[in-house]
Parts: structure tokens; C-alpha cells; sequence
């Protein structure tokens, strides 16, 4: 018994060993399809807007209050 959880607990640990990204995967993955947020500048503005509105500063860079001036 002690056996056999020591080589599941053995394949448990070492099943993760190999995830990851192939270095002959990483052009795929920095297609601008695979992105998750395709324009920069789009998401900028949003999280701008999202938090000048929500009377927030700080969290992610932009500054000011509820009003939406800096």
C-alpha cells in the first residue's frame, strides 16, 4: 500500500513537468490573434474610464478621481 502511493504520489509530481511552451511554439503564441486584449490603446482607455468612474486611484497606473480630470 505504501508501495503504491508513493508511485502515484511520484506520477502526481512529475506530471506537470512537461507543460509549458516550446520554444517552436512562441511565434504562435505572440500572434496578435492570440492576445488577449488586441489593441493596447483600446484597453487603456477602458480601464481609464472604469476607474475615473469609480472614484478610484492607483490599481493600475491612472491617477485622478470620480470627476475623470487628472
Amino acid at each position: 500500500m505504501r508501495l503504491v502511493g508513493l508511485i502515484s504520489m511520484t506520477l502526481f509530481i512529475t506530471a506537470c513537468a512537461s507543460w509549458g511552451v516550446q520554444p517552436w511554439e512562441r511565434d504562435l503564441l505572440a500572434m496578435d490573434s492570440m492576445q488577449l486584449v488586441q489593441d493596447p490603446l483600446d484597453i487603456f482607455f477602458d480601464e481609464h474610464i472604469y476607474f475615473s468612474k469609480e472614484a478610484s486611484s492607483g490599481g493600475q497606473g491612472v491617477g485622478g478621481g470620480g470627476c475623470g480630470c487628472n
